[in-house]
């Protein structure tokens, strides 16, 4: 099972994106029609020049409070002034916690596991046994819900697997008929962000595609990287 955490934030722009999403903005301004706010902003800025001409001084209607659309302005300007951006880089990046699910925000994450194939750990895409009477998705909910437990939500796509894996098991567990198995990939996108509740059995980390070749054997690390796309 694949499951991935999608991207919470779009990726930095490159130069030759920030230059054209500039100059697209410069055309679209250009090209632009004033809004409610601004018309009224003008209406407004023309009636206080008439006043400051005229000599007949036109009292407001008593009792009536009057917001003017600078008014307006400056109080979103101070709120403005107020906000603060959430940093891009987390403290989970800058001590590279892995078992972290708020890091490398800008990225798919994929969740691996470590389990015991014969006598070795390993460290793979979490995965289970496939039991007679299931379908292989069947097979992929159980995997998820071994190793997450039932709290966490995540849409599975799909009936059909994404790739495959053939591997021998070691000499020591190999029969005369029963030389090696089949792993099935299924992909799943993470919708609950927050894992407090989950039932993490194994050793577990949140890794990048980039990060997979630190931990995935070489000819698993192949298959795993024909169905996995990271714009």
């Amino acid at each position: 099972m694949c499951l991935l955490r999608l991207p919470r934030i779009t990726q930095p722009l490159e130069k030759e994106e920030e230059e054209m999403a500039a100059l697209m903005g410069q055309i679209e301004l250009e090209k632009s029609h004033y809004s409610d706010h601004e018309i009224r902003k003008l209406e407004e800025e023309e009636q206080l020049r008439r006043r400051k001409q005229s000599t007949y001084d036109e009292d407001e209607a008593p009792g009536k409070t009057v917001i003017m659309a600078q008014d307006l302005e400056d109080k979103w300007e101070q709120k403005l002034l107020q906000f603060e951006a959430a940093p891009r880089i987390t403290d989970a990046d800058k001590n590279n916690n892995r078992t972290s699910l708020n890091r490398r925000l800008d990225s798919n994450l994929m969740l691996l596991v470590k389990q015991k194939i014969g006598n070795q750990e390993l460290w793979l895409l979490p995965q289970v046994e496939w039991q007679p009477g299931e379908t292989l998705r069947n097979t992929a909910e159980r995997a998820m819900a071994t190793f997450l437990g039932d709290h966490v939500q995540a849409k599975i796509l799909g009936n059909a697997p994404y790739g495959i894996y053939k591997y021998k098991f070691p000499k020591a567990i190999r029969t005369e008929h029963n030389v090696g198995a089949k792993v099935f990939f299924f992909k799943a996108f993470l919708q609950s962000s927050d894992l407090s509740q989950a039932e993490l059995k194994e050793d577990y980390l949140w890794v990048t595609k980039d990060e997979l070749g630190d931990y995935l054997k070489l000819e698993y690390l192949k298959k795993v990287n024909r169905f996995l796309l990271d714009l």
